[in-house]
């Protein structure tokens, strides 16, 4: 994962966190997490907003047991009360917000946890397809037919968020109900609006798909700053591993510090026509 300031920016309010517990760790039953967070409010108040979301989602969804929609949606709103009673005892980061998307990976599946509009994409076979649902006022409007999907990159509404963590007296989060199951070789890709903004899809899923997911976050970055980088820029690229391709990965004297080892606990073949890959599990 990396997160960079941009060009315009002064300092950085995107906040990235991913989480691989260790073989024996009480947390592995939990599988991994990562996350990715926009903080809005200005004057530091949105990296604060950022950092809260972070920091707590991380820690309930570690600390609670019971099916994965409840514990992310649970994750999710004590960061909505966290931020709001923050605002409220210090009158300065008043308004303050953050988007948050988060992926997590157990025992093979994929689940989505979702408010604004960072996004988490999946790359597979070469096709990318977005996870997220943008909660945004053009996006609903692209989606009710009131706008092409030109006329909203180019709305001077293009930035009004429908929903954040933190300033509204209510959030419901977008949380799957059921996983999505994963193969090796799919990649996971988690960004800010900061790199959306202005690297096209084909170019994510060009990097993504191609580079190593350390060189394929740096260039993802890059793309970005070559695009004007007005924003915060964040993103994280995640793939899948065979248990195959695990030795070359040990045995490589610098191997990408993104890249996170799984192996198959099923033998049972892919069956590509119906799209249920065999199951993963990460180690």
């Amino acid at each position: 994962m990396r997160t960079d300031n941009g060009a315009v920016r002064p300092h950085n309010e995107d906040r990235v966190s991913f989480v691989t517990p260790q073989p024996g760790d009480p947390m592995e039953a939990r599988g991994s997490l990562m996350l990715v967070a926009d903080g809005m409010g200005g004057h530091a108040a949105g990296e604060v907003a950022s950092e809260i979301a972070v920091e707590t989602v991380r820690r309930v969804y570690y600390e609670l047991t019971g099916p994965m929609p409840h514990v992310l949606g649970s994750a999710f709103l004590a960061a909505h009360r966290a931020i709001a009673d923050w605002a409220k005892n210090n009158p300065e980061c008043k308004g303050m917000g953050t988007t948050c998307t988060a992926v997590a990976i157990c025992d093979g599946d994929a689940w989505l946890a979702h408010v604004g509009d960072s996004r988490a994409y999946l790359l597979r076979d070469g096709a990318m397809t977005q996870l997220s649902e943008d909660q945004t006022l053009v996006a609903q409007m692209v989606r009710e037919g009131q706008l092409s999907p030109e006329e909203a990159r180019n709305s001077p509404v293009s930035n009004v968020i429908l929903q954040a963590l933190g300033p509204n007296a209510e959030v419901v989060p977008v949380v799957w109900s059921e996983p999505l199951k994963l193969a090796a070789d799919d990649v996971v890709v988690l960004c800010t609006d900061g790199l959306t903004g202005v690297v096209p899809d084909r170019i994510i899923a060009q990097h993504a798909g191609t580079l190593p997911p350390d060189e394929a976050c740096e260039a993802l970055i890059h793309a970005a700053h070559a695009g004007g980088a007005p924003d915060n820029v964040s993103v994280g690229v995640f793939r899948l591993m065979a248990a195959t391709d695990l030795s070359t990965a040990d045995e490589s004297p610098n191997p990408a510090g993104t890249t996170r080892r799984v192996k198959y606990v099923s033998d049972e073949a892919t069956d590509r026509s119906s799209r249920q890959p065999r199951k993963v599990n990460l180690s």
